[in-house]
């Protein structure tokens, strides 16, 4: 009986031996079977993988990031300077949309405290500092373009929102004070 526990004993060894050598030299690691999925984000960072140089590689970006073929021009120095021009030319490609749920949300928690829920400049704060109305003549000349560089840049007592309202939430604001501006007659 010991002698076939002796063998038992061994044969289990040799299996254990053989087994290490099968697994670590014969079963790929999982690092290698990455490179045979087309595609996982992850893999932007792998050996051989340049995503954005295929076309059929989908480039899904995340909301609020810069796009990859660029970002969005900056005219600020411009702006503080009182040359208006490129800001006057900018096009709202939401134009002809009408006010959205999001302009409308946007609008009462970044501006209706100065401005007013229906933009009259007589909101909480804007009382005390002076907000001006947003349904004046003079405020419903301005071009779309200087509404959202407003937003983006501020002007005057108006701080910069760029940092919070980001891209076409902007433009969203831009279509809301169209609406209250519709609605609000003339100051």
């Amino acid at each position: 009986m010991p002698r076939n526990r002796v063998r038992a004993a061994v044969l289990c060894a040799a299996l254990l031996l053989t087994g290490c050598q099968t697994w670590y030299n014969d079963i790929p690691s999982p690092d290698d079977l990455m490179h045979i999925v087309p595609w996982f984000d992850s893999m932007i960072k792998q050996r051989n993988v340049h995503p954005y140089e295929r076309a059929d590689i989908p480039r899904n970006t995340v909301d609020g990031t810069v796009p990859i073929t660029g970002s969005e021009g900056d005219w600020f120095t411009d702006w503080s300077t009182g040359n208006t021009a490129t800001a006057d030319h900018l096009t709202n490609p939401l134009t002809g949309r009408g006010a959205s749920a999001a302009g409308d949300t946007l609008f009462h928690t970044y501006c209706s405290v100065c401005h007013g829920p229906a933009g009259a400049g007589d909101g909480l704060v804007g009382r005390k500092l002076g907000a001006p109305s947003l349904l004046t003549d003079k405020a419903k000349a301005y071009t779309d373009g200087y509404v959202y560089s407003i937003i983006r840049y501020g002007r005057g007592i108006m701080p910069r929102y760029g940092d919070k309202v980001r891209g076409s939430a902007r433009w969203e604001i831009v279509n809301y004070v169209r609406q209250l501006q519709a609605a609000g007659g003339t100051q």
